[in-house]
């Protein structure tokens, strides 16, 4: 699974003292975005190549400035304007308002370090607006790979001195062969019970997933009564993957059939740059057909209720993780294979029409 030779292992008592030290040197990190002078209570960060910041909200008014990606920006009010329809919500910024729809809510929250990983791994998701990762090898050294994003979810199989001398997470890829490193303080690791399943105790066939693709709705029934709704992103129309499949998400009866909780989609391209179509640790993934249409939670885009998707079912995160939790098969802690990251099964019923 790895190779613990890659670099140099932390003693325990050592380890103890780079965590009493990791909290305290925060300001001093290269390896952070420019985040210390931020009110984190209020922060986005932009999710696509650039977000146009408008005098008033509304995509007719004049462009005041222009925030490119991945940039952090203060929010002072939200707004509820005309439209668009589906989506009416803007944010109040510095000079003007920008609409929400490439916007993902972010927060600073730094972690103290695990003393010890289980045999198994753990996961643990990214708890600060983004975090750079690190190859290492012997003979390059530390080489920046991809960048991590708040909320992604990934799994830890190691602890690692990193090229700044602090404890740094050893992650598992599982679309490649190989692990990378963010700094711990970065990521939070996720408790089992966070895992535990909803309502285990329904029987299996009263459980039941209905998608509608017009009123791009998601409804979950408990003996056909409605015990969860919310608004999802479907799969466009206009557009066709590089296997010729169409991005349109697929009308018909389904089960699930397979759950990750953390799912690298892409190309597996090592080369990479951000505005490449790399999705590291994909969240709380459900999928339903064998060509790997899935429910997932989605960091890129806070446009829900139009389609925006390459076929999956785009959901917020919280939303994303509370499905995962409800459907069959059960996917606990205990239940996912550590070499896959999946459990596998005949699971619940979903109805997308």
């Amino acid at each position: 699974m790895h190779n613990p030779n890659r670099v140099r292992s932390i003693s325990r008592r050592d380890f103890l003292k780079l965590s009493a030290l990791a909290l305290g040197g925060l300001a001093f990190t290269p390896f952070l975005p420019e985040i210390t002078g931020f009110e984190d209570v209020n922060l986005v960060r932009v999710a696509t190549k650039s977000v146009s910041v408008y005098r008033d909200p509304s995509d007719k008014s004049l462009i005041v400035s222009t925030w490119n990606r991945d940039d952090l920006v203060n929010v002072y009010a939200e707004v509820t304007a005309d439209e668009p329809k589906h989506n009416p919500v803007w944010y109040r910024v510095w000079g003007g308002y920008m609409h929400r729809a490439r916007l993902q809510r972010v927060k600073v929250l730094y972690n103290p370090p695990l003393t010890v990983i289980p045999e198994k791994g753990q996961l643990a998701e990214v708890s600060v607006p983004y975090t750079q990762s690190f190859r290492y090898s012997k003979s390059n050294g530390w080489q920046p790979l991809y960048r991590l994003y708040y909320e992604t979810v990934h799994w830890v199989v190691g602890i690692d001195e990193g090229q700044d001398g602090q404890p740094w997470y050893r992650l598992l890829d599982e679309l490649l062969p190989i692990n990378y490193h963010v700094p711990a303080i970065h990521m939070r690791p996720i408790p089992t019970d966070e895992l535990a399943p909803i309502t285990p105790d329904v029987p299996f066939e009263k459980k039941r997933i209905e998608v509608s693709l017009n009123t791009q709705t998601l409804t979950a029934h408990e003996n056909d009564q409605i015990v969860f709704q919310t608004k999802i992103s479907s799969g466009l129309a206009s557009l066709f993957s590089s296997n010729g499949i169409s991005t349109l998400t697929p009308i018909g009866r389904f089960n699930i059939q397979t759950k990750m909780p953390s799912k690298h989609m892409g190309d597996g391209s090592l080369a990479s740059d951000i505005e490449a179509y790399e999705l590291l640790g994909v969240p709380w993934n459900c999928f339903f057909t064998e060509q790997g249409h899935a429910f997932h939670g989605t960091y890129w885009h806070d446009n829900f209720g139009v389609p925006m998707s390459r076929g999956c079912i785009n959901m917020r995160m919280a939303n994303a993780k509370w499905l995962f939790r409800w459907t069959r098969p059960v996917a606990s802690y205990d239940e996912i294979n550590p070499l896959t990251l999946d459990r596998k099964g005949y699971g619940t019923q979903v109805v997308i029409y």
